[in-house]
């Protein structure tokens, strides 16, 4: 009885746990319970061991002590950057629905069964295609395809993507594919490691609703702080070792954080004026040997004392500043007339654009639109039709992820920077550097044993000692950290020139940016506001999609009636209602009788003693009996709803 307590309230307990890399401690007895509901955003600096957490508990690694409980009936949903790695001839609609395995077994035992009914008629064979039919029916084994395109078009895959080989795929496209079949597999819980890394706007809103919907716990290590305020109810902070737990979503774990600094900064002072005046009394005490008795004893009294420690500014600020030698003219890049194209796919036609001295544009949308195409016109590093000019005293810089090859590898960190901003000292450099989180001797470090994301940071750094007042910023998010993005945007609001960016990050977006540009009917449209002003705008402008809401496979499937509308007049929602209730009416005894005539069919002998007509006709039979399933799902919703409005 109390192990069954145990894990009701607890999914997953880790308790006291110690992990050693090397003599360092990543985590140092640290303790965090995750209990059903949980919807856990795990955050932290770089290097804090987020990622390794989440690969502990999944038992890719072990602990060096301590313990991690968890029923063994627990079904996890694991993503992770490693299976970028993963790779298929088949089509990702077929590696997504890779996560029905029990589906897809009963499915080709069918299959046998079926060939086998060819030629033998006996009852031990058609009872177990029986069986083997009414389990498939139990698990939603008919519509597994349909839920497959959902969640494939949710996450930005078209149609005929859907059928294009996995390995004719990007990495970046690759994880959505591998999201998919997570989430298809509806587990108990989702461990999702930096989900949006590879994601665009649409695709991440797309996943906040439908993460909305799901019924089992969630733990997401992001940078994305919009995406943890939409998503999550819980922090969990990973910091010197320990596991800190704060109720709410992000914006309340800084509200809570910063007052539990005011508290314990307040405790440290106490402590520290106590200490000093204990102190003063044992140095004063120790010199009378009539009182060295009490001097030693008030001494072991402050050796053991629990001390309080002072707290960390985890927001560094910037601590340099820009210095580009002229300013721009007033036009810094006009396009004119562009047209571009790939085989299959227009980006631009006849489209223009200009971007003035100070502009600090936002280029957003939908992966395959064009935004990279758009920022490499604006370069100078892309052929295209029509013109774009550069204004006067214009000198730029682009940053991408691509251009990290350009680093010189047998360079330090410091002499990177040091050899392309000779104008700022080894101060600022290093001050530049410790922002993003080269500190001490890291900036020693050869370029060529770093990291994919430490060399991103390195490129990011030297980008923002340019001395160029026209900066072009492709994803320069990627691979920071929550604090290396808050620098990054002090960096940017100081910064005096003008700039255009892509980034899915909507915090960086709606802080730096002052218009927004976006690609639509092969032209470039401008909002003249925030990043927030525009996304108000665009949402009256274009009513969000339906979100497919998970199906866990052991409940009842049920159709969701989309798009009901808010009208203001309930006589009209009504009407509306009941004429949908009369036409799902006719639909059930269409396929009530269809299901009649089939199992007329089924039961004569000249269907059941031959077997390609017996196969052909159960076919038929499951068909027509899933749709009679489902409208009949529909009308008791839609009767539902009725009855609901009536109410009012």
């Amino acid at each position: 009885m109390h192990i069954c307590l145990y894990f009701c309230n607890h999914m997953i307990s880790i308790n006291d746990l110690t992990f050693l890399i090397g003599s360092r401690a990543l985590y140092d007895e640290a303790n965090w319970h995750i209990k059903p509901g949980d919807r856990v955003g795990l955050i932290g600096a770089n290097g804090t061991g987020k990622s390794t957490l989440l690969k502990i508990i999944v038992g890719e690694y072990g602990p060096s002590s301590g313990s991690i409980s968890m029923s063994k009936e627990l079904k996890i949903g694991y993503l992770n950057q490693d299976l970028l790695s993963y790779d298929s001839h088949h089509s990702i609609l077929h590696v997504a629905m890779e996560a029905f395995e029990r589906q897809n077994q009963l499915h080709d035992e069918i299959e046998v069964l079926l060939k086998k009914i060819e030629t033998d008629y006996s009852e031990e064979i058609l009872y177990k295609l029986s069986d083997k039919q009414q389990e498939f029916e139990a698990l939603d084994g008919y519509n597994i395809e349909y839920r497959a395109n959902e969640i494939l078009a949710g996450l930005g895959f078209s149609t005929e993507d859907q059928h294009r080989p996995l390995n004719t795929f990007s990495g970046g496209w690759r994880m959505r594919v591998m999201l998919a079949k997570i989430l298809l597999q509806t587990p108990d819980i989702l461990l999702l490691d930096e989900p949006t890394n590879h994601m665009d706007l649409p695709s991440i809103k797309w996943l906040e609703t439908y993460l909305g919907s799901f019924e089992g716990a969630i733990v997401i290590v992001s940078h994305d702080r919009y995406f943890l305020d939409k998503v999550v109810n819980k922090i969990v902070e990973s910091r010197k070792g320990k596991l800190t737990p704060y109720s709410g979503n992000y914006s309340f774990y800084l509200e809570e954080k910063s007052l539990r600094g005011e508290i314990q900064k307040g405790e440290f002072k106490n402590q520290q004026a106590k200490i000093k005046q204990e102190e003063r009394l044992i140095e004063r005490f120790r010199a009378k040997a009539s009182k060295a008795k009490m001097a030693q004893s008030r001494m072991k009294a402050l050796d053991k004392m629990e001390r309080v420690e002072d707290v960390d500014d985890d927001n560094p600020t910037v601590n340099f500043q820009f210095k580009f030698s002229k300013p721009s003219g007033r036009h810094v890049i006009k396009v004119e007339d562009a047209y571009k194209s790939y085989p299959n796919i227009h980006i631009l036609s006849n489209a223009d654009g200009l971007i003035e001295k100070g502009d600090k544009i936002a280029l957003i949308g939908a992966n395959g639109k064009g935004k990279s195409t758009l920022l490499r016109i604006v370069a100078g590093a892309e052929d295209f039709e029509g013109k774009c000019e550069t204004g006067h005293n214009v000198t730029t810089t682009f940053f991408a992820q691509h251009q990290l090859e350009s680093l010189h590898l047998e360079n330090t960190i410091l002499e990177e920077l040091q050899a392309f901003a000779p104008k700022h000292t080894d101060t600022e450099l290093r001050g530049i550097l410790g922002c993003f989180l080269f500190t001490g001797d890291d900036v020693f470090k050869k370029i060529r044993v770093l990291s994919g994301g430490e060399k991103s940071r390195v490129a990011l750094a030297k980008s923002l000692t340019t001395d160029s007042n026209f900066l072009i910023l492709d994803e320069p998010t990627n691979h920071l950290d929550i604090q290396s993005v808050n620098i990054l945007i002090q960096a940017l609001t100081q910064y005096e020139g003008t700039f255009i960016a892509v980034s899915h990050d909507r915090y960086f977006l709606d802080n730096v940016a002052n218009k927004i540009w976006f690609i639509e009917d092969m032209d470039i449209k401008e909002y003249p506001g925030t990043y927030a002003e525009y996304e108000e705008w665009n949402n009256k402008r274009i009513p969000a999609k339906p979100t497919p809401i998970p199906v866990r496979p052991d409940k009842e499937v049920k159709k969701v009636v989309e798009n009901k509308p808010d009208s203001p007049n309930l006589q009209q929602q009504l009407k509306k209602l009941n004429d949908q209730l009369k036409k799902i009416e006719t639909d059930i005894s269409e396929y009530e009788s269809q299901v009649k005539v089939i199992e007329s069919e089924i039961a004569d002998e000249k269907t059941y003693t031959n077997s390609g007509k017996l196969s052909e006709a159960n076919k038929r039979y499951q068909a027509a009996k899933t749709q009679l399933d489902t409208a009949q799902n529909t009308w008791e919703d839609l009767a539902s709803d009725i009855m609901e409005l009536e109410g009012k």
